[in-house]
């Protein structure tokens, strides 16, 4: 799953392709079934995302609309052939520490006392 950010800004995510030429990213939200279509130029890239023509991953840097809360498929294609599927998730929260309970879970205090009758 890709975690991206509702932001009018560009995002960048990697993904690893069945093939590395792509000209059109597609992201439908679930539920509503309204796809998305964007033109993308992706690079190819190592594991630290530096530009190498042998990298194993593909590079998407596009500026997309989503909403936050909200789950997405991804669809990358090259032509009519699709080399790459996923989902998305939308979040304002840091992506890099990310959690799904923020703010959701608290935790109980217990001195963990037992009565053994």
């Amino acid at each position: 799953m890709i975690i991206l950010q509702e932001t009018g800004t560009s995002q960048t995510f990697k993904v690893i392709p069945r093939s590395y030429t792509a000209d059109t990213m597609i992201i439908e939200e679930e539920g509503t079934n309204a796809p998305v279509s964007y033109a993308i130029t992706p690079t190819r890239v190592d594991y630290d995302g530096n530009s190498d023509t042998t990298g194993t991953y593909l590079s998407v840097s596009k500026i997309v609309s989503l909403t936050e809360d909200r789950f997405y498929t991804l669809t990358i294609k090259n032509g009519s052939t699709v080399i790459y599927k996923d989902k998305i998730f939308c979040t304002n929260q840091t992506v890099s520490d990310y959690t799904i309970n923020n703010g959701v879970y608290t935790e109980q205090s217990s001195d963990n006392d037992y009565i053994i009758v």
